[in-house]
């Protein structure tokens, strides 16, 4: 899939595409093997549970709102005009606590089968049939963690 010139439109994704994910919107702004970029909505209180990228790097430049992140490990939050970096490999996940909804461009290098793994869930419903497909795309989801370990 080469790169031509063009732009992708606010409000709009490549070829009228959005994906409902788990209640977050996802919009494509541009794919190539070499990376992809999509717009995110994130409604209050949804999140995207510790989860870590085999095949992409990931980043994540907040628009609007505040982020609460663990990276590896390490609970930080982002903000409107700061960049996430996560490299493949490294944990991570994110939560919107800010009680109103949250927008960023997020990217990944390269592409991998992050967008076959988006058309694939979008729209399912349960939580853990999510976290089982995605496992055959490249990320892997982590067991929830018991409040009393």
């Amino acid at each position: 899939m080469p790169e031509f010139p063009d732009i992708t439109r606010a409000q709009s994704g490549l070829d009228g595409v959005s994906w409902n994910i788990l209640g977050q919107v996802y919009v494509p702004k541009q794919i190539t093997e070499d990376s992809f970029a999509w717009h995110a909505t994130f409604p209050e209180e949804t999140f995207v549970p510790p989860h870590v990228h085999h095949e992409q790097d990931e980043y994540i430049f907040v628009i609007d709102g505040r982020i609460d992140l663990i990276l590896d490990g390490r609970r930080q939050a982002a903000t409107a005009g700061d960049l996430v970096r996560m490299p493949r490999g490294l944990p991570h996940a994110f939560y919107n606590n800010s009680g109103k909804a949250v927008t960023a461009l997020f990217w990944a290098a390269p592409a991998g089968r992050l967008v076959d793994l988006y058309r694939r869930i979008h729209n399912m419903s349960s939580p853990a049939d999510v976290v089982r497909v995605a496992d055959d795309y490249g990320v892997h989801f982590f067991p929830p963690v018991s409040a009393a370990a």
